[in-house]
């Protein structure tokens, strides 16, 4: 059976990995599971020459292999890949791929004469779904792969991607499912997850010898190197001397802004490269990344700025060498990262790591530490996203319709939905066809119709609008950004240009633009004369770092807190800054809470350090000072960091005598808790515009006629307010309050913290200022009121006056 395809391993000179031939004979034996390798190293191959031998053993018309990839830009090649064996073969097999950038004509031709293997993602197949005559178009179809499954799982496009695949296992019992990731740390769930709840699932993993060599670009002295701070462009000249103007690099940057930052300073330092560097993220226009990927497979790039819209499978040969602009957050991003660099079986990644702050040191050190372990971030699967479920529905009512009695067990097929009682499946198709108990009276939301037991959609009208709806990605509203002549530049959110006037200048896509004037929902700008270093920001930029780095960390500052001797190279550069932190206060141990108060102009501040992360230092922060304010009436101002969280009292404040009522909280009770510290209902109303979206509540508007931000939000409140009101039981509210609590305040990971710190030793230290722990939050508060340029020079001020104690 698989002669073929060995064959053509031996014509590249190759020969199959066992994994590799593992794949290929569970595929024929019918099994589905999850293939975890390092990146680069021919899962692609597994995967798929499996059902492509089966095909050329037993030929049959129609679409036999459909192979899923969260990116448009990674399907492209993907569909190279697979053509390579293909047409130096000359099998009888067409290959095609089905994404937004397909264009309508062709996709006619596919659905009239399916390709044999089709490559498409999430949301395109949801909208094949939503065709009449989908399951005669799948009914042939042996093999769904998903690619990058770790960046599905454990979001709406996982639960969307999962609910398709159950669906699809509906239609063709004998369908076999396989994931691919190469950093998840929960084998056994992903692969649940993939290939459903009832079947079993066969994990194929490889001792490959695929090294990543991490260095650490290190600061010439720590005098001159800030204590605070993201952009890290302090580190240029010593960045600057470790580039190789011949050597193809990938420049990671972990926000958008960032990017725009650096690729600006290396465009001014290094002029000469100026035909060599190049500036790529998610908001500049489609076209123009796709150039800039082209231009460095070529060759003819050799440094690109970058953030995480190149971190997937894109196969950059030429790339010899990453580097990353401060902490990646995580060591499954990280090992993402590296592997873009010499992406091929057994080749060695190599990252270069620049830090932009000191503390960022013992990060990576932490993340050395995990990678020898062999540690990875698990991805925890969604549970019961409604909104996505009635997407689904909907979809399939679009399409040949399903039967409401039957379909309850296809839909907990699906991990995400494995719970899923009767009451709330029947609520859900109550909602769909008569709009709950609130709308009953609108017809936009009586969506669906029984004829002969099977749910149909209520009109063509509908199933157009919601076509265009479907997908579960949900962002601000996003204004398009182009030249007088209409020629595209890129997108940015609605609020950063809401803030310009007519000649404001700011940098975007590496450009100097100056703002003309918004109309229907585009931004017309001219190139600017004079510079600038207004650079937009995006929302939802800061990332925490993971559960398992935030473990790491602590362990790795109980070795300096023990009085171990520095190993490696990042805590002996470190460890004099943390010799200065135990000298005015102490290094905590993993057993130890410490807390720090200082006196100065501004007030009574109160540094707390549980190194949990940003996400639960802000849901502490909000539960303590809720908790102090109950005790002792105030105004309190809070920053949050990474390592710990900040509250500014007025100098009179006793946060001494109440710190024991304060600390003494029931991790049980953490969700009436947090309800009562945070303002939960606005926070709800917040979220629940995303999930109103992603349910079909709302029309989003027609490609290139999208509704605004204000448009949305009245929308969603007005819904919102309804429900309250009217119908206070409703799925998609409760909903909203989970995310609200779960995802956004990190309600799991802050009820563990909680437990963790009942068990540690407080410790309370007066030092005379700020430590080096204590002196990011000062930033962090600050950041917030300055300008870059004000605050780096407040910080210098800040740093000397440190410096004589």
């Amino acid at each position: 059976m698989f002669q073929p395809v060995k064959d053509w391993f031996a014509q590249k000179n190759w020969k199959p990995f066992p994994y590799q031939q593992k794949a290929w004979k569970a595929f024929r034996d019918g099994k589905s599971g999850l293939i975890h390798v390092p990146t680069g190293s021919g899962k692609t191959y597994a995967a798929t020459m499996g059902p492509i031998a089966s095909m050329l053993e037993k030929p049959k018309k129609g679409l036999k292999l459909l192979y899923l990839t969260p990116l448009r830009a990674v399907s492209r090649d993907i569909e190279q890949a697979l053509r390579l064996p293909i047409e130096s073969q000359g099998w009888p097999l067409k290959v095609e791929s089905r994404t937004g950038d397909t264009s309508g004509s062709r996709k006619q031709k596919q659905l009239k004469n399916p390709p044999d293997i089709l490559i498409t993602t999430p949301e395109s197949l949801s909208v094949l779904l939503s065709r009449e005559g989908s399951g005669a178009f799948f009914s042939n179809l042996q093999c769904v792969v998903v690619d990058e499954w770790h960046e599905l799982m454990g979001g709406k496009r996982g639960s969307q991607t999962e609910l398709c695949l159950a669906h699809l296992r509906f239609l063709v019992p004998s369908l076999r499912t396989w994931m691919l990731s190469a950093t998840i740390g929960n084998l056994d769930e992903a692969a649940s997850c993939g290939a459903g709840t009832h079947g079993e699932a066969e994990i194929i993993t490889a001792k490959i010898n695929r090294k990543t060599r991490i260095q650490t670009l290190v600061p010439n002295s720590l005098d001159s190197f800030p204590w605070a701070g993201h952009l890290g462009l302090t580190m240029l000249p010593e960045l600057l001397e470790s580039l190789d103007r011949e050597t193809s690099t990938l420049i990671f940057t972990n926000t958008r802004s960032q990017c725009e930052r650096w690729y600006q300073a290396l465009k001014e330092a290094c002029p000469e490269m100026d035909d060599q560097l190049a500036l790529h993220h998610s908001s500049i226009d489609r076209a123009d990344r796709e150039a800039i990927e082209s231009r460095v497979k070529e060759g003819s790039l050799k440094w690109v700025v970058c953030t995480s819209s190149l971190d997937l499978g894109i196969d950059f040969h030429p790339v010899e060498r990453v580097v990353q602009i401060g902490s990646a957050k995580a060591v499954a991003r990280l090992l993402q990262r590296a592997g873009r660099s010499a992406h091929y079986p057994e080749g060695r990644s190599e990252i270069l790591f620049v830090p932009t702050n000191s503390l960022e040191l013992a990060e990576i050190s932490a993340i050395r530490r995990v990678l020898k372990d062999g540690g990875l971030e698990k991805r925890v699967p969604q549970q019961k996203p409604f909104d996505v479920l009635m997407q689904h529905l909907v979809t399939l009512a679009c399409g040949d319709g399903f039967c409401a009695e039957a379909y309850l067990e296809v839909i907990r097929s699906a991990h995400s939905f494995r719970d899923l009682t009767e009451e709330e499946y029947d609520w859900l198709l109550t909602f769909l066809e008569k709009g709950g108990k609130s709308l009953k009276a609108y017809p936009q939301y009586r969506k669906l119709v029984r004829e002969e037991g099977v749910y149909k959609i209520a009109g063509k009208d509908l199933a157009r609008l919601h076509r265009m709806s479907i997908g579960t990605i949900v962002s601000d509203a996003e204004i398009q950004i182009r030249y007088t002549n209409r020629r595209k530049i890129g997108t940015i959110e609605e609020y950063f240009i809401s803030r310009l006037k007519r000649g404001d200048v700011f940098v975007f896509s590496g450009r100097m633009l100056e703002f003309l004037r918004l109309h229907d929902m585009s931004a017309y700008v001219k190139p600017a004369k004079k510079s600038s270093k207004v650079v937009p920001a995006w929302i939802g930029g800061r990332i925490p770092i993971t559960d398992l780095l935030s473990e790491a960390l602590r362990r790795q500052l109980n070795h300096s807190h023990s009085g171990d001797k520095p190993v490696d190279t990042e805590m002996k550069i470190l460890d004099p800054v943390l010799q200065t932190q135990q000298r005015l206060s102490m290094i905590p141990s993993e057993n130890e809470l410490l807390i720090e108060q200082v006196i100065s102009r501004e007030g009574r501040h109160l540094f707390v350090f549980p190194f949990e992360g940003r996400f639960v230092h802000e849901g502490l922060a909000a539960l303590w000072s809720m908790r102090f304010v109950q005790r002792e009436p105030s105004t309190f101002s809070v920053s949050v960091n990474d390592y710990g969280f900040e509250l500014l009292a007025p100098v009179d404040y006793p946060f001494e005598e109440g710190l024991d009522e304060v600390m003494a909280a029931d991790p049980e009770e953490l969700e009436a808790q947090v309800a009562d510290a945070v303002n939960l209902s606005e926070l709800t109303q917040r979220r629940f515009r995303g999930v109103a979206q992603v349910a079909g509540l709302v029309f989003q508007g027609y490609p290139g006629s999208r509704k605004t931000e204000k448009q949305l939000q009245m929308s969603t409140s007005l819904l919102h307010g309804v429900f309250e009101e009217f119908e206070p039981e409703h799925l998609l509210l409760q909903q909203a309050r989970d995310e609200v609590l779960e995802i956004q305040l990190e309600a799991p990971r802050l009820r563990k913290s909680l437990e963790r710190m009942q068990n540690l030793n407080v410790i309370w230290k007066n030092p005379p200022r700020p430590t080096p722990l204590a002196f990011p939050l000062l930033v962090e508060r600050m950041s917030a009121r300055m300008t870059n340029e004000t605050l780096m020079q407040r910080i210098d001020r800040m740093k000397r006056q440190w410096e004589k104690y």
